[in-house]
C-alpha cells in the first residue's frame, strides 16, 4: 500500500446566546476570548461546522468518535473539537489549492492531511463561504480519484515495536488495520525515545489505544 509503514528491521468545527455570555465570563476572568468560547461551547462550535458541511454535497457518518464526511466513495473531511480550538480537517488537504492560505498541517510529519482551525463560533460563521468552497473542492478531488503522491517512506519501525507485534497477533492486526498515516504516527511516537526501556513503555501504554483502532492523535 502506498505510504504504508513497512514493518521491516532494515532501514529504508449556530450561534446562541450562551456564546456571548461565555465570552463575557472569560473577559471577567482575564482569559482570552477565543479560548473561553471554545471551552464553554465546543459542542456548539462543532455543531456549527456540521450545519455548514451538511449543506455541502457530502454524506455524514461517524468514525473515530467524530463526524466524518464522505463523497465519491472516500473520506473527504472531519470536524474535531480540540482543547483550545476546533478544526475542520481534510484528508487530502495537501491537494487543495488553498487560495486563502489558511490550511495547516496537524503535525510536522503530516504528509496528506491539512486543517483549518477556529478559536470562536463567530469565526466559523464569518468563514462559511470559504468553508463551503474548500469542502466542494475537496469533494471534486475525491470524485476525480486524485491521490496524494507519497514519497518512499524511509521510516524505520523500531525493533521493540516489531517484537511486540510479532508476539501479539491481535495487536499486529489492529496496527495494520488503520490508515498508513495512523501507523506512521505510532511508529514516530515509539521511535522518539533514545532508551529502549522507554520505547517499550510507550508501546505498553499505546497498545490499548491501538487495539481500539485509534491513531496517535485520536481522542
Amino acid at each position: 500500500m502506498t505510504g504504508a509503514v513497512t514493518l521491516d528491521r532494515q532501514p529504508g468545527l449556530r450561534k446562541n446566546r450562551g456564546r456571548q455570555a461565555a465570552c463575557e465570563a472569560g473577559d471577567e476572568q482575564g482569559e482570552p476570548e477565543g479560548r473561553s468560547v471554545l471551552r464553554e461551547t465546543r459542542p456548539v462550535a462543532v455543531g456549527a461546522l456540521r450545519e455548514i458541511l451538511l449543506a455541502c454535497p457530502v454524506t455524514e457518518t461517524f468514525k473515530w468518535r467524530s463526524p466524518v464526511y464522505t463523497a465519491g466513495g472516500g473520506n473527504v473531511a472531519t470536524a474535531w473539537g480540540l482543547k483550545a480550538n476546533c478544526a475542520l480537517s481534510f484528508f487530502k488537504g495537501v491537494l487543495l489549492k488553498d487560495p486563502e492560505g489558511i490550511l495547516v498541517a496537524p503535525g510536522a510529519n503530516s504528509r496528506s492531511v491539512r486543517m483549518m482551525k477556529f478559536t470562536s463560533v463567530a469565526d466559523i460563521g464569518r468563514m462559511e463561504p470559504t468553508l463551503t468552497a474548500y469542502v466542494c473542492e475537496a469533494v471534486e478531488v475525491e470524485k476525480a480519484g486524485l491521490k496524494v503522491d507519497f514519497a518512499k517512506d524511509d521510516l524505520v519501525c523500531p525493533e521493540e515495536l516489531i517484537d511486540a507485534l510479532d508476539a501479539d497477533a491481535d495487536l499486529r492486526d489492529a496496527f495494520e488495520a488503520p490508515t498508513p498515516g495512523r501507523q506512521r504516527g505510532w511508529v514516530l511516537h515509539v521511535s522518539q525515545p533514545k532508551q529502549a526501556a522507554t520505547r517499550v513503555s510507550r508501546i505498553a501504554k499505546a497498545s490499548p489505544r491501538i487495539l481500539d483502532g485509534k491513531g496517535m492523535h485520536d481522542r
